[in-house]
């Protein structure tokens, strides 16, 4: 991973930007020798947001479970049915 200070990301926002287009690598922006922000390339960043809403949908299902939150299928398909009426 690529390691920049926020003063050269200020002077230099525009190679940074294209670097991180052309390696898709992100690169972690440094404030005083501490981390303080990424920055990553769009399509990345929405695929990772896309990834995260997946995992959490099946860690809620988990849970459904867990607590004994289900129902029949055929409990499912009359649920369904007056929804979708």
């Amino acid at each position: 991973m690529k390691v920049e200070l926020v003063t050269n990301l200020k002077r230099q926002a525009t190679k940074i930007l294209a670097d991180l287009h052309r390696s898709k690598e992100p690169v972690l922006i440094t404030e005083h020798g501490q981390p303080s922000a990424y920055l990553v390339d769009v399509q990345d960043y929405q695929f990772m947001q896309r990834r995260l809403e997946l995992l959490e949908g099946l860690s809620r299902g988990e849970r459904a479970v867990l607590e004994g939150r289900t129902c029949s299928q055929r409990e499912a398909k009359e649920k369904l049915a007056k929804w979708l009426k």
